[in-house]
């Protein structure tokens, strides 16, 4: 969605046990679902625990993706909390998924293209991360703190570089009713 600020704070969330599942998680699970990094070139650097997503539009059909089963409960309870907080109830989340960019690694400037995204609000919760990531978004520097929400103007151009260990976000689309 193209927000009036690049980075809308939401606020302080309850991440923890969403954070210590995904940190948790073994490592071959990061690499059970490549889509996002077969479908989108400025993620060949990301792996990804994906939970829920969708490509269709108007009429999204969500999968349920490998990582739904092992990180539902935490994932779910997280999203509902932000959207009964910040978003009117009775949408739906047509994507969710933990993204890991290695250390040293580097999402390139893009903007999120699919028509989804005009009326998506893409939501980020930084479960990992440090002072070394970059999150640039209409060319300013952004730091996202971690178990803080954020919505993020992603109809903008941005880029994420990592000059640190790996950082991770759990990250989610809400489609508001229409």
């Amino acid at each position: 969605m193209l927000l009036e600020t690049p980075v809308r704070r939401l606020g302080p969330v309850d991440y923890a046990p969403l954070k210590d599942a995904v940190v948790g998680a073994l490592p071959g699970a990061w690499l059970a679902d490549d889509i996002r990094q077969r479908s989108f070139e400025q993620h060949k650097q990301t792996q990804s625990l994906i939970m829920l997503f969708s490509n269709a539009w108007p009429d999204p059909v969500v999968e349920r993706r490998s990582g739904w089963d092992v990180f539902a409960e935490p994932a779910q309870a997280l999203m509902d909390s932000i959207v009964a907080a910040h978003y009117p109830s009775g949408g739906r989340v047509i994507r969710a998924m933990a993204a890991k960019l290695m250390g040293g690694g580097r999402i390139a400037l893009h903007k999120d293209a699919h028509p989804s995204f005009a009326a998506a609000h893409r939501i980020h919760v930084p479960l990992v991360t440090h002072e070394g990531v970059d999150f640039v978004i209409r060319g300013l520097s952004h730091y996202l703190e971690e178990g803080v929400a954020y919505e993020v103007s992603n109809l903008d151009y941005h880029a994420v570089t990592n000059r640190g260990p790996d950082r991770t976000h759990f990250i989610f689309d809400y489609v508001p009713p229409q």
